[in-house]
């Protein structure tokens, strides 16, 4: 079970760098992989960039917390930072995305970026 849970986690950090760093370098098609259609069409930048640089954050200090103070702090990191792909799910869903993406994506995410934490809690 630690081996699956610390492996679930990092696997998510890593993700989340991936997504931020895909946002900062490349935000038209980051946008149109997150599933608002306004986005794709040339919304503002600054707001892509914002999105990259939360995201890379919040990847890197995932690990940080991982490495340095252990699952626990890993585990109450993860059931917070759940937050984000239930709000994403209800931005999508508000501004004309598909209930595919919505909940296929970012409902999906939250869900299983809250196993992680239930599974951090348990090693």
């Amino acid at each position: 079970m630690t081996v699956t849970a610390y492996t679930l986690a990092v696997v998510l950090d890593l993700f989340v760098v991936f997504i931020g760093a895909r946002f900062l370098l490349q935000p038209v098609p980051a946008a149109a992989g997150y599933g608002v259609p306004a986005a794709q069409s040339g919304g503002d930048p600054a707001y892509l960039t914002i999105k990259g640089l939360r995201d890379l954050t919040f990847g890197l200090m995932g690990l940080a917390l991982l490495a340095f103070a252990g699952a626990r702090a890993e585990a109450w990191f993860m059931l917070l930072v759940a937050l984000v792909p239930l709000g994403d799910t209800l931005i999508v869903l508000r501004h004309g995305g598909t209930k595919a993406v919505a909940f296929g994506i970012h409902l999906a995410t939250a869900v299983v970026v809250l196993i992680s934490a239930v599974l951090l809690f348990v090693v």
